[in-house]
């Protein structure tokens, strides 16, 4: 998405001039369009997602995708807040009785998902938040500040997925949450610099004390054995979440089940690549190759025809 252009059609300015709402049918489109866009960010529209959710998954994901390029995208922190605002409005407006109706092609495709699923507003309004606190702080005292900051940007996502799928029980939001997290922070591991060319630093400022490790390290190419003892134990206990999420992979089956093991695969893939790196992702960004991807999948869908096969005999 190329988010000039976009605002330029459905920014603020241009919807107050807009002289005629999108249809439903209109606005669909442009979700899947969107969505389709950066299919490889959205897995489980597509193969894991049954014909009848697609459209209920490409809305949630064009306001995740608006919601995370307005605060990432604009070259200005001021004017991302501006805008986040602004996004937040249009969110509120959808649970206010006696609102005006969506004027935004997101909106108008996402307002009869939220009605269908009894989608609640925080997961959205908390993912706002997160982008909104993108802004202004970008070092974390500790762990527990890091971890409030993934319930907010990454835990959303999981939440909103089980909901669609009609899969929302506590106990499998508590799994879910364990997952997000971890892969909010495998990200984290495997991204300290391009994280630090962007002005953030995620390793908690508690993490560093503890190692002797200071920002300038960061920068430093080979990383030191301080550093990479450092990432050694933030690894450790990642896998530790993606020990106990693992719970939700084995609970759910179907599509839906697939999607979630594919998703908690990659994040624990992720951790594998930066210990297999010696834990110096400064040096080479480490990634999980295409290959490593291909097999992922083809051991996921292979485990799942045999638990189908044992329940038929069963």
């Amino acid at each position: 998405m190329h988010l000039e252009n976009e605002l330029n059609r459905w920014g603020p300015q241009a919807l107050a001039a807009l002289a005629e709402v999108p249809s439903m049918e209109f606005s669909q489109d442009y979700c899947r369009r969107l969505a389709r866009s950066h299919y490889e960010n959205f897995v489980v529209v597509g193969f894991f997602t049954p014909p009848h959710l697609r459209g209920a998954f490409e809305a949630v994901y064009a306001f995740c995708r608006w919601a995370d390029d307005l605060g990432d995208e604009t070259g200005s922190t001021d004017k991302s807040s501006v805008l986040l605002n602004w996004w937040q409005e249009q969110l509120e407006e959808l649970y206010c009785p006696g609102s005006p109706e969506p004027r935004h092609p997101v909106y108008i495709a996402l307002k009869p998902v939220i009605d269908k699923f009894r989608l609640p507003i925080k997961p959205f309004a908390d993912l706002i938040s997160a982008f909104k606190q993108d802004q202004w702080k970008t070092r974390f005292e500790n762990h527990a500040e890091l971890v409030d900051y993934c319930a907010r940007s990454a835990n959303p996502v999981g939440e909103l997925v089980l909901r669609l799928f009609g899969e929302a029980s506590e106990e499998n939001l508590a799994f879910s949450k364990d997952i997000c997290t971890g892969l909010q922070l495998a990200n984290f591991w495997q991204d300290v610099s391009r994280d630090l060319l962007k002005g953030r630093v995620y390793i908690p400022r508690e993490s560093m004390e503890k190692h002797d490790v200071s920002e300038s390290d960061l920068a430093r190419v080979p990383a030191t054995e301080a550093f990479r003892l450092m990432l050694a134990e933030e690894v450790a206990a990642t896998r530790e979440l993606f020990h106990t999420g693992r719970g939700l992979t084995e609970k759910l089956g179907g599509r839906v089940g697939l999607a979630l093991r594919l998703f908690h695969a990659g994040g624990v893939a992720t951790l594998d690549a930066v210990e297999k790196c010696g834990f110096d992702v400064l040096t080479r960004r480490p990634r999980v190759g295409k290959m490593t991807q291909i097999g992922l999948m083809a051991r996921i869908f292979a485990g799942s025809l045999l638990r189908r096969s044992s329940n038929r005999l069963s």
